[in-house]
């Protein structure tokens, strides 16, 4: 066994008291084999991680317990022992490559660092080997890379980076904390793809890592439930995703939102995890539990049941039950405006941005980068609409133009040509000073809150500072205003004391959300809101954002790589490459029978928890092309290609229903059946 964790449990130290981070967690990893460790934030995951490694904080104590990777005792090892472990028998592989990787180094001399340090090799030997894991990893061009520094890379290159950085140690167990939450959905396939490989050709344990039950699913051949320290439920993954026992994974898998299986609310799960300060007897799951009774209330011991082990007495009971799901709303009719005009109104929107910088930039010739100033067409050509109460769904890659027409609607950037309504009101070439009006009507809700609410403020100053900004209510209103915000968003008023830090991810998300509605805005750009969210705190937020669309008849352009949750919450969906929407239509018409093969390739990557997902289509590397390029923007990676007009001539944009439409030439030739 590589890995076996025997009753591991951890305290950390807080001024508040101390709390019980992991509570008797016990697991194994052998080779070739794949454990997921999956549960909400703040269930202990990372401090699991951390601990294999032997870098818990001063802060955190082990109690209990022992980890054993191939008989040795981590827990026991001096610190030069543990950094030997480190370089030469455990890798770690965090969520989020720009907080680990060094900005100011090139990316082939990081990775060879541990190398330098761990195996004796020479800067110019470990510079050579880095260059040969990162073509291991997939990367084509591995000598430009190593030159490259982290900045140049696209997300899915600082992932590969990572990982190859990690397999420079040789290790036996490789720790995957989240590895894909931030990628596009073909990205996280192919790291996916990657991983599997590895495994294979290198025979590794791996413990995986994430919230991504469609994830899990596909690359763990086991998981353990964890939930506020304690591992609730354990076995075989298939077998637990498809019929849980325990309550708590019940309401995960219930919480996940799928394709073609539209539901009017997804389910979620009550209530906050316990604080783990004080002492709990019970099922700690206990307070959120649907199916609570007085028993529950004792301790509840891991305990066999078939293949698994379960910490619930009712597993017997439950063996059939399903989670509850809230009771729906029915939704009222959408107010539109008097004279029918949209709320948002774009018309051949256009913006190129020139890169002076980067690996895009550089035409190499052996080491010797030679300048050469790339041309990149973010948003070429686009018209989109959207009316009162409608949520339009954006899609696609990264770098495909997402946020950068989000960005143009709303003016935070110029667009090179194009117009832009709002609210019937041409904003395209008014001065930044004019716009007050127009901040007022449209708003935005960041994918990352941590960087967009201020840490000095309270969330009272935050969602109130709209309101003075735009004197929308005299000064001794706002604090009552902010009270019904954060009703409306389901928090408590208390909540207007606390800091952004003293929040949790979904939390603070409603903040921002709150922040949004401050205006009473009747359109709102949400670029990624959910993407870093637990899948029941996700459903929560989506619910929310259903909830005050029905409410307050709010349009949203919603930007997500989560082709599920855009599919469950959007009325049309709209697909975006290179800079043009490419297929445009109703959700479900676009989700069932898509048009255009490159929206064929991203619905055949969404991870799934069905029993026979669909074939999964591996698209080529993105070619480059200048922004005079002719034909068919996808035609280089289509795996549907008509022939050479393909490459030649422009797909024009083809109805195949009053909604549905896209741009192709296969759409109505005669090899469109074939």
């Amino acid at each position: 066994m590589t890995l076996n964790v025997q009753g591991l449990t951890v305290h950390y130290r807080t001024p508040g008291g101390d709390v019980l981070a992991l509570a008797d967690v016990s697991l194994a990893v052998a080779p070739h084999r794949t454990l997921a460790v999956v549960g909400e934030s703040g269930s202990g995951k990372s401090t699991l991680a951390l601990a294999i490694m032997g870098l818990l904080p001063d802060a955190a104590h082990v109690t209990a317990g022992h980890v054993l990777f191939q008989g040795r005792d981590v827990l026991r090892l001096d610190r030069e022992g543990r950094r030997k472990l480190r370089g030469r028998g455990v890798a770690l592989v965090f969520q989020d490559p720009f907080s680990v990787l060094n900005p100011s180094l090139r990316v082939g001399a990081q990775i060879g660092e541990g190398l330098v340090a761990h195996r004796g090799l020479t800067r110019a030997a470990a510079l050579a080997r880095a260059i040969d894991l990162l073509a291991e990893v997939g990367i084509a061009d591995a000598r430009a890379v190593a030159d490259a520094y982290p900045h140049e890379l696209s997300g899915g290159m600082r992932q590969r980076a990572l990982i190859a950085g990690a397999l420079a140690a040789e290790p036996r167990l490789l720790i995957l904390d989240e590895p894909t939450t931030a990628l596009d959905i073909t990205i996280e396939a192919q790291i996916l793809d990657l991983l599997e490989e590895l495994q294979r050709q290198r025979g590794l344990a791996m413990l995986f890592i994430s919230h991504n039950l469609g994830v899990v699913r596909r690359i763990a051949d086991e998981i353990a439930v964890l939930y506020a320290g304690q591992v609730v439920e354990r076995g075989p993954t298939r077998e637990v995703l498809a019929r849980p026992l325990h309550p708590y994974t019940k309401g995960l898998v219930a919480a996940v939102p799928r394709l073609g299986a539209k539901r009017e609310r997804l389910a979620s799960i009550p209530g906050r995890l316990p604080d783990l300060r004080d002492a709990i007897a019970g099922c700690r799951f206990q307070p959120r539990c649907p199916y609570a009774v007085e028993a529950c209330a004792a301790a509840q011991p891991l305990r066999p049941v078939g293949h698994r082990l379960l910490r619930c007495h009712r597993a017997g009971d439950l063996s059939g039950a399903r989670w509850p799901t809230a009771v729906e709303q029915p939704h009222r009719a959408v107010a539109k405006p008097p004279s029918g005009a949209p709320v948002v109104a774009a018309s051949d929107l256009a913006k190129t941005f020139t890169l002076s910088h980067g690996l895009a930039a550089f035409a190499l010739e052996g080491w010797r980068p030679r300048y050469q100033p790339t041309h990149i067409r973010a948003v070429d050509g686009v018209t989109l609409t959207i009316a009162a109460g409608e949520v339009v769904g954006l899609v696609g890659e990264s770098g495909s133009g997402k946020s950068t027409l989000g960005q143009l609607i709303l003016r935070l950037k110029d667009p090179d040509r194009g117009t832009v309504q709002i609210a019937g009101e041409d904003v395209t070439r008014q001065p930044q000073s004019t716009l007050t009006v127009m901040r007022r009507t449209a708003q935005i809700v960041f994918q990352n809150v941590d960087s967009s609410l201020n840490p000095r403020k309270t969330v009272g100053k935050i969602v109130g500072r709209p309101l003075q900004r735009f004197a929308i209510l005299p000064p001794d209103e706002v604090a009552s205003r902010v009270k019904a915000l954060l009703d409306l968003v389901r928090l408590p008023a208390h909540y207007a004391g606390r800091y952004p830090h003293q929040l949790s991810g979904g939390e603070k998300q409603r903040v921002g959300i709150a922040r949004a509605l401050a205006t009473n805005p009747a359109f709102i750009v949400c670029d990624e809101p959910v993407s870093a969210l637990d899948v029941s705190v996700q459903a929560a937020i989506v619910n929310l954002l259903a909830d005050l669309k029905d409410d307050l008849s709010v349009a949203y352009l919603f930007i997500s790589h989560d082709i599920s949750v855009v599919a469950h919450l959007a009325d049309r969906i709209a697909v975006m490459y290179r800079g043009r929407i490419i297929e445009e239509g109703p959700a479900n018409e676009v989700t069932r029978e898509p048009l255009h093969p490159y929206t064929q390739a991203l619905l055949s990557a969404v991870p799934t928890l069905e029993a026979t997902p669909s074939a999964r289509i591996r698209l080529a590397l993105e070619p480059r092309r200048g922004v005079d390029s002719k034909g068919c923007v996808f035609a280089g990676r289509c795996h549907r290609r008509v022939g050479e007009i393909c490459d030649r001539e422009e797909p024009p944009v083809r109805q195949v229903s009053p909604a549905h439409r896209a741009a192709c030439h296969r759409i109505g030739s005669p090899e469109a059946t074939a």
